[in-house]
């Protein structure tokens, strides 16, 4: 179902208590009277530290500045810090455990600490003041979502920390900001947030607020005991559709929308409400300082401070196909990439135009050298193009289908379909083998890796096991007055449970101590509520999605306007559990 006018909300917010601070200059006069000594101004990667300082300097007049990034190694010693993690690879590179403090010249940190130690008011500002000035009087966290920066990083005003060359590509400064800055930047935030005494938030240019840790801290403790969204990002592809730009009245511009990211907390934003201010932040604060409230213990036993579960639509309403690729089995991404899961995922039809087709597991009977070999000659310039029909399943598809794609199982989502993918979250572990032979919007052609998918393929899995295992595994689970539940995945070999159900009538839901994630994949809308009125009742509109953090316990689901309602609910198995 898409409604005829739109009601996504596109920047949903949740109230919060506390006051802001809108605007340097009423950011300045907060701070004045308590601006002395030692001020910390730690910078998320990429945050404009130029506008930070400026704006300071002016409103505070200290007495110095330091500029933390001063007192880095060169460029080149970082260069080869980072290289055994980062190495050639145009996008993967080695998880590690690289610190901010590890980009600070230890000569160069000692004079650093030194000038900070002078009478008078210093302002120390840079990823890496705490650690210069550990003892600081006072310390103000200027924060950004991953999403803003990577527009910067397209804009080319934004750079990785320590750099002063460009990189050829923005994907280039992605790639570096996944696997060191924003990681090392989020452990630093995470050890220093119960100190922080002012955030602001850094995602808008020359329009921050501020708010107090306090009610920063209270803040992300009320997010993780209700229902919330984080906010939704779209990015054009070469195969993007036009669904969403009509179901959702996005703008005209740009040509098409290939994705939209619903539930990435490690890039989205959150819009929390303080007062008559809007104050965005990285929705990966919420999972990094309230795990156990957020995700529920078993998953911070399991994953850590990690959000497991991912959720996004693709959107090929006319565009085109997908890039043909597979997603690594766990063993080769602990072995290859040191990370303890994969990218297990699903598809989940929200739209589909009738000759739809999903490309799913491979025949039966094929040659498989034969297939290696087209595939490697379809690489080759003026090489003839992969014969994808002649060696991978074609399965039509309708709206509410279910495919489940666990890793190793190669598969692509062909044109005409809206695709709700419900994933595992190391999302950039995407082995493309053949993407139709064209370029990506920056007129180059995407990477392919073929010796990773060929080492990950699981040529077991042909037609008859790809349908008995893998399309429309629906099970009935329970019923009552107006409503039903069915089990539709995950394949036993993912540890993501879905669950849908269908309802005329309210539904009642427990989060079992795990973070529940959902999507009204139809029906105009649907009122979620908490029995003992723990929170406040909470709008979801189709194809939105949300989360319910485990702290929630039980809550009921109710439709509103038309029909008919489904939710689609996702769940991380206890473990040892199917």
């Amino acid at each position: 179902m898409s409604v005829s006018c739109p009601n996504y909300d596109l920047n949903p917010i949740t109230l919060v208590s506390g006051d802001a601070f809108r605007g340097w200059e009423a950011i300045c006069a907060a701070l004045t009277g308590r601006a002395t000594g030692r001020i910390a101004v730690e910078l998320y990667p990429g945050a404009d530290k130029a506008e930070v300082i400026e704006a300071l300097t002016a409103g505070l007049r200290p007495d110095r500045i330091i500029d933390v990034e001063t007192f880095f190694r060169s460029p080149e010693a970082i260069d080869a810090m980072l290289g055994p993690y980062l190495g050639d690879d145009p996008v993967f590179g080695q998880l590690n455990r690289v610190e901010i403090a590890d980009f600070l010249d230890p000569h160069r940190l000692v004079i650093a600490q030194s000038r900070a130690a002078l009478p008078g008011l210093c302002l120390v500002v840079g990823a890496g003041a705490s650690i210069i000035c550990p003892d600081a009087d006072q310390i103000i966290y200027v924060n950004m979502a991953r999403w803003p920066l990577q527009l910067r990083f397209r804009r080319g005003t934004a750079f990785n920390l320590g750099t002063q060359a460009r990189p050829d590509s923005p994907a280039a400064l992605y790639k570096r900001a996944f696997f060191v800055d924003w990681r090392s930047a989020d452990r630093l935030k995470t050890r220093l947030m119960r100190r922080i005494d002012w955030v602001i938030d850094g995602n808008e240019a020359m329009q921050p607020r501020m708010v107090s840790g306090v009610d920063y801290r209270a803040a992300l403790n009320t997010v993780a005991r209700r229902p919330f969204r984080v906010r939704p990002f779209f990015d054009p592809g070469p195969w993007g559709g036009q669904w969403m730009r009509q179901t959702f009245g996005l703008p005209q511009t740009p040509t098409n929308y290939a994705w939209c990211f619903d539930c990435v907390p490690e890039e989205n934003s959150m819009l929390l409400g303080f007062g008559d201010q809007v104050f965005e932040t990285p929705a990966i604060d919420a999972v990094l300082i309230e795990p156990e409230h957020l995700l529920g213990e078993d998953i911070v036993a399991r994953f850590g401070a990690e959000f497991p579960i991912r959720f996004d639509l693709l959107d090929t309403m006319g565009g085109g196909n997908l890039s043909l690729q597979v997603h690594p089995r766990t063993a080769y991404m602990r072995d290859k990439f040191g990370v303890t899961y994969t990218q297990d995922e699903s598809y989940y039809v929200l739209a589909a135009a009738p000759d739809a087709t999903v490309y799913l597991g491979l025949k039966s009977g094929i040659d498989r050298e034969a297939m290696v070999t087209d595939l490697r000659s379809a690489q080759l310039y003026g090489g003839a193009p992969f014969p994808a029909e002649s060696y991978i399943n074609q399965w039509p598809v309708r709206t509410h289908d279910h495919l489940l794609i666990p890793g190793g199982t190669i598969h692509c989502s062909g044109a005409g379909i809206v695709v709700l993918e419900i994933s595992a979250t190391p999302y950039i572990y995407t082995f493309k083998l053949w993407d139709w032979g064209r370029l990506g919007l920056d007129g180059k052609p995407r990477p392919i890796h073929i010796d990773h998918g060929l080492a990950n393929i699981a040529w077991e899995r042909d037609t008859e096991w790809t349908k008995r295992e893998l399309i429309n595994a629906v099970a009935p689970v329970a019923d009552g007055k107006g409503w039903r539940e069915e089990r539709t995945g995950l394949h036993a070999l993912q540890f993501i449970e879905t669950r849908r159900h269908w309802f005329e009538a309210a539904v009642a839901h427990d989060t079992g101590s795990t973070v529940n994630v959902l999507n009204l994949v139809s029906g105009e809308a649907c009122l979620v509520e908490s029995p003992d009125k723990e929170f406040p009742p909470f709008v979801v509109h189709y194809a939105e999605t949300f989360i319910v953090p485990a702290a929630v316990g039980t809550y009921s689901i109710s439709p509103l306007g038309r029909g008919p309602h489904v939710t689609l609910k996702a769940f991380v198995r206890k473990e040892g559990v199917q």
